[in-house]
Parts: structure tokens; C-alpha cells; sequence
């Protein structure tokens, strides 16, 4: 057992059992020199298993660091198609701008783009599947939080948050719990359950 995860004395954003339930931990079959810090344990079956503990707290700084921005300048895209639903509810929630599917490129780095947009802050699902939303990011100088895997690449990533970043509920779960935490340090309710965060299958 983690002695991270062994700490009776930390207390999560919500039970460690409901983090397992949602699938948050459950990596993929490949490793990155980047990730290696979040990896818990390999499985028999050869998949990689993050850290709890280190999503938890990092769901904590990534929504202090996001709550001291202008709402409507923080954008959330996903390529993902599980990842659509719950960056539109947290665009929602604390009142950002989503991108759902396809990014154009440009969109950040083109001013004469119909629907182009000035963040002060980029979340990602995926810095693979939205690698073109983070070279533009990181073109313009806006920092980028992203939801990396065990075989994700961290270089232009400045806030990782481990998790699976393929799973519906895992998405939902940690979008979820980033955009009551946002709202908890802007002082602010919250009236969402992860439910409504959740892809349709």
C-alpha cells in the first residue's frame, strides 16, 4: 500500500472510495518519464494506476489558482468525446467558455477568426487529443491546466492533474469536483450533482 494513500490523516475532496468507484486512477498501459511522479502501482494486467491523493490535491490548487480569474476568461476544451459534457457543465457552473469537439486552429492566435478568444487560463482533457488548443496557449503565454494520464506528455503543461482522462465518469468526477471547488473559493453555491457532469453513452 501508498504511504500517500495510507495517510489517515487526509481528508479528500470526497471519499477515496468514490474516487476508485469512477475510475479515476485507472491509467493505460503506457508510461511517460513525465507521469512517472503520479504512478502508484502497475496492475497484473499491465495497466499503470495513478495516485488518488495527488489528484485530489491537485483538484485543489488547479481551483484556487483558477478562482483568482475573470470566469468568462478561463476556457475548457476536450476533443474527447467524454470529455464534451463535463467541460461545457463546468463553462457552465462558474461561468467560462467550453470548446466541445473539433478546435479550430487559430482560435486563440488569429484575431480575424469569427470565434476567436483571449484566455487568461486554458484546461485541457487531453494534452494530446487538444494538443493544437495548448501550442496556441503556450504561443500566447496563458497557462495551461491539464488532465494527464499515465501516457500523457507534461512539457507545456503547467498544473497536471492526474487522472484517467478517457473514462466518463472519471471526467465527470474530476470536472465535477474542479468546478464546486472553483465556486467554494470564489464563495459562491454550487447546485450540481456529477450526474449532470456525465457524458451520455
Amino acid at each position: 500500500m501508498n504511504e500517500k494513500i495510507k495517510n489517515v490523516d487526509y481528508e479528500p475532496l470526497i471519499p477515496m472510495e468514490e474516487y476508485l468507484a469512477s475510475g479515476v486512477h485507472i491509467g493505460t498501459q503506457q508510461k511517460t518519464e513525465d507521469m512517472k511522479g503520479f504512478i502508484y502501482m502497475v496492475r497484473g494486467d499491465g495497466l499503470y494506476v495513478l495516485d488518488i491523493q495527488a489528484t485530489d490535491q491537485r483538484i485543489r490548487t488547479a481551483a484556487k489558482f483558477l478562482a483568482r480569474y475573470e470566469p468568462s476568461k478561463i476556457l475548457a476544451v476536450s476533443a474527447r468525446q467524454y470529455g464534451q459534457c463535463p467541460v461545457e457543465m463546468l463553462a457552465k457552473a462558474i461561468g467560462a467558455k467550453a470548446i466541445a469537439g473539433r478546435f479550430i486552429p487559430g482560435t486563440l492566435t488569429n484575431p480575424q477568426y469569427q470565434r476567436y478568444i483571449e484566455p487568461s487560463a486554458l484546461i485541457v482533457t487531453d494534452p494530446t487529443g487538444d494538443m493544437q488548443a495548448v501550442r496556441e496557449a503556450v504561443s500566447i503565454g496563458v497557462p495551461v491546466i491539464g488532465l494527464c494520464d499515465s501516457n500523457n506528455l507534461t512539457a507545456s503543461i503547467d498544473l497536471v492533474i492526474p487522472t484517467n482522462n478517457k473514462g466518463r465518469k472519471a471526467l465527470a468526477t474530476v470536472y465535477w469536483l474542479l468546478a464546486k471547488e472553483i465556486l467554494k473559493e470564489r464563495g459562491e453555491p454550487f447546485n450540481y450533482s456529477i450526474d449532470n457532469f456525465e457524458a451520455e453513452l
